[in-house]
């Protein structure tokens, strides 16, 4: 399956866990919900800002993109790069 096509500023990056501090802020801003300690995690960036995230972790997950940002490819491709992963 060909991923979908991002915007050009957005990339979509598997960060290694734990997450680094601004991330984690970034992540957590985003889902407050998630737990500090997650199972992976995918964000989106643009312009050096996360502007999605999807989180996993030991009984849940949760997706999020800014409200500017959705319905561009990046929760697929968000959802795809933790799947590919898995």
């Amino acid at each position: 399956m060909t991923p979908p096509a991002l915007p050009a500023r957005v990339r979509v990056t598997r960060p290694p866990l734990p997450l680094a501090p601004a991330l984690a802020r970034a992540a957590a801003k985003l889902c407050p919900e998630a737990p500090p300690v997650l199972g992976a995690a995918a964000l989106a960036i643009a312009g050096g800002s996360v502007i999605g995230a999807h989180l996993r972790w030991p009984g849940g997950e949760a997706q999020v993109v800014e409200t500017g940002w959705r319905g561009k490819g990046i929760e697929e491709a968000l959802r795809g790069a933790l799947d590919a992963e898995s």
